[in-house]
Parts: structure tokens; C-alpha cells; sequence
């Protein structure tokens, strides 16, 4: 079993910085791979990034190309999004969720409940 928090959201103002953290329990998480998603009001949930156990391969839905960025740290069980200019299409709430296969789809085994980033203009 893996158990996922995330962390860091809160309000932003465009074009400013944000950095979310999943924090993992259980000992396996180092060998899952791991996507961020998001879902804003009124809007289906969606695919924002995710990175392969060993952190040689990451994905990005193509609005969020080059401004925000993946990693993790094993030794840590937590894996990051790093968010930089923000937009306020950016608005949501965002989900890690890890599973054994790398994935843009939500066919991940674990979620967690999600943390709100707001992005004013």
C-alpha cells in the first residue's frame, strides 16, 4: 500500500512560483511512477506531468511545457512540481497518484486527495 499527501498549494499570482511536494509512505514508492493531475472547477480531471521511477523519463501535457518541471527525490519518497509562470488556467486542484506504470492516463493504482492552487491575474 502507498499512501500519497500532497503539499504547497495555496495562491499565486501569475507569472510568479509554485512548488508542490507528494509525500509517499511505504517503502515501494521508489519504484513507482508517478503523475501529477489536476482538475479544475466545472472541468474534467486531466494530465499535467509524470516521471518513471527512476526520473530518466517525464511527460508533460503540452500547456505546461516549459514552465513546469518534475523531479523527485527517492531517498525522500517525494516527488516535486515545480510551477513557474503560472496562469490562471493553471487554477485547480492538483492530484499525485502513483503507479507501476509510467502513464499519462489515469490508470494509476494510488491518489492522493489533492492540494488547491489558485493563480490570480
Amino acid at each position: 500500500q502507498v499512501q500519497l499527501v500532497e503539499s504547497g498549494g495555496g495562491l499565486v499570482q501569475a507569472g510568479g512560483s509554485l512548488r508542490l511536494s507528494c509525500a509517499a509512505s511505504g517503502r515501494a514508492f521508489s519504484s513507482y511512477a508517478v503523475g501529477w493531475f489536476r482538475q479544475a472547477p466545472g472541468k474534467e480531471r486531466e494530465f499535467v506531468a509524470a516521471i518513471s521511477w527512476s526520473g530518466d523519463r517525464v511527460y508533460y501535457r503540452d500547456s505546461v511545457k516549459g514552465r513546469f518541471t518534475i523531479s523527485r527525490e527517492n531517498a525522500k519518497n517525494t516527488v516535486y512540481l515545480q510551477m513557474n509562470s503560472p496562469n490562471p488556467e493553471d487554477t485547480a486542484v492538483y492530484y499525485c497518484a502513483a503507479g507501476r506504470t509510467l502513464s499519462t492516463a489515469f490508470q494509476y493504482e494510488y491518489w492522493g486527495r489533492g492540494t488547491q492552487v489558485t493563480v490570480s491575474s
